[in-house]
């Protein structure tokens, strides 16, 4: 076994289900160092456009496959299964899955959480707002978010009105509805666990934000009966041990949040103020604002962080943007424009700037602060002098125009100014990219060495759960820093245009906007 493994550990495992991937990774969480760690893609489906689906089954075969895999690399550095003490989850949020509680079988796919089939489900249900208002924020008070297809409540909704097997199913009460997580542990335990945690409970419409327990009025608002919904737990305590004999049998499960909430955690946000950036599929920004629940002016949504245990829930400010690695992605497999999304980096260098191109990547609407969801893609300010290496910057600043537009937004809701933004997620391996962040937010970015963090949020979790860490005694070290090396006139200009750009994508879906209007 190599020499820098501390045999003490404690090592904790952690399943990290993301929109594109599943992973299981073991942590030595107070060294945050990866000891070993297996992923495997997650394949998407779009039945129609704006559809977005994904199949159950395949996602728990994934993880299964991975803690095997990933068991096998212990092996061969002289460790085994037994070393993990304990195991957390982190998932991708608000996607929708239900499922028969007598067979454990999907009623339908998974509706992914960027999925905006129930924007007509949402017009019939602003249409039932008192006084006739409209008012998409009507709910807000109570479940801290817009009214938004975004959001899990008006999935089921979808679900219930359109797939007759779960209105069926719904009606004999033997349907059971959960987010990735609530599925995961309901198959590891093999059905003795239908539970999820406040931190996905609060990405449901369906949570009061306040007494941490599913909402009569909210439920009775959306007309989704309370028996298909998981219990409300901590995000930090022993819900049960592995029962599925293929993995793990036996080892505690004891840490549980939003994989957003969890990058959070592993950056060891833990003060009011301190806030981390997410890139991914998309990119998600999230300011701990501790006890205290902020409502949003500036179209940001308030959510649960975490809650450990017994302890006060922690809140945050979360703004998010639907299309960040996602934009890359389009490139390499709609326009071609590279066969290695690795590439990006190298053809974004060769040029010195955009060429003043501005990449709206609106493919399904805009998040916060806009909340547009009839916004479309646009490209502004292509000349015959532009060449992809400019579009693929472009894209890449585009995601730290978004970035912007979201703390501009906390700024103003929290009245601070943040000097120092903690980032993380599959595109941070990007240095150019985060040398983009530093020069158009203005502000410093800071990149853990060890990136994994949304995974390593769920095993700080796991190991509070089952009492053998504390997380003042995680290291907090080991970072690599990027600061600005444009001024504020020119960073104010380049972002003034992207505004403008903004501004021709939105009212571009015609059957949204006629909906609207």
């Amino acid at each position: 076994m190599p020499e820098n493994i501390n045999r003490t550990g404690p090592f904790i495992g952690a399943i990290d289900e993301g929109t594109s991937s599943a992973r299981f990774l073991v942590f030595d969480v107070l060294r945050r160092k990866v000891i070993a760690s297996h992923q495997i893609e997650i394949k998407q489906k779009y039945p129609q456009e704006g559809w977005v689906e994904q199949d159950p089954k395949e996602i728990l075969k994934a993880v299964i496959e991975c803690i095997k895999k990933t068991i096998e690399k212990l092996k061969d550095i002289g460790m085994s299964a037994s070393d993990i003490k304990a195991i957390g989850i982190t998932n991708q949020r608000e996607t929708t899955l239900m499922w028969d509680k007598n067979t454990g079988e999907p009623l339908h796919n998974a509706i992914v959480w960027l999925d905006i089939r129930t924007t007509t489900t949402l017009e019939g249900i602003l249409d039932s707002v008192p006084n006739k208002t409209r008012n998409k924020n009507y709910l807000k008070p109570i479940c801290g978010l817009p009214m938004s297809p975004y959001f899990s409540a008006l999935k089921i909704r979808w679900l219930i009105d359109n797939v007759p097997s779960v209105k069926h199913a719904v009606d004999e009460e033997r349907c059971a509805f959960g987010t990735i997580d609530t599925w995961l542990m309901w198959n590891l335990t093999k059905g003795q666990l239908h539970i999820t945690d406040v931190s996905n409970a609060s990405r449901t419409m369906l949570m009061n934000i306040e007494s941490l327990k599913w909402d009569p009025l909210l439920c009775q608002f959306f007309g989704i009966p309370q028996h298909i919904l998981p219990e409300i737990r901590s995000s930090a305590e022993v819900y049960g041990i592995v029962s599925n004999p293929e993995v793990l049998a036996g080892v505690p499960i004891a840490g549980c949040v939003g994989d957003q909430q969890g990058a959070l955690l592993g950056q060891l946000c833990l003060r009011p103020g301190q806030a981390k950036a997410t890139y991914g599929t998309g990119c998600f920004l999230l300011y701990n604002t501790g006890n205290v629940k902020v409502d949003s002016t500036q179209g940001l949504i308030t959510t649960i962080a975490y809650k450990m245990g017994k302890e006060p829930a922690i809140y945050a400010l979360e703004g998010s943007v639907a299309i960040g690695g996602a934009a890359l992605t389009w490139l390499r497999d709609n326009i071609q424009l590279f066969a290695n999304i690795t590439q990006s980096q190298d053809m974004a260098e060769s040029v010195r700037n955009s060429g003043d191109v501005y990449f709206v990547p609106a493919f399904s609407g805009l998040y916060a602060p806009y909340w547009q969801q009839d916004a479309r893609g646009v490209i502004c300010g292509i000349t015959e002098d532009t060449q992809q290496y400019h579009i693929v910057r472009a894209a890449l600043e585009a995601v730290c125009f978004q970035t912007r537009d979201i703390l501009e937004a906390m700024i103003k809701d929290s009245g601070t100014k943040l000097t120092t933004l903690q980032v993380d997620g599959g595109m941070t391996v990007n240095n150019l990219l985060m040398q983009l962040q530093a020069d158009l937010t203005g502000i410093n970015v800071v990149r853990p060495n060890m990136v994994e963090t949304t995974a390593l949020g769920a095993a700080i979790l796991a190991g509070i759960g089952v009492g053998i860490v504390d997380i003042s005694d995680v290291d907090a070290s080991q970072v690599t820093s990027f600061s600005p090396e444009i001024g504020d006139d020119e960073r104010d200009l380049r972002y003034s245009k992207w505004k403008m750009a903004v501004e021709r994508s939105m009212k571009w879906d015609c059957s949204t906007t006629l909906i609207n209007n």
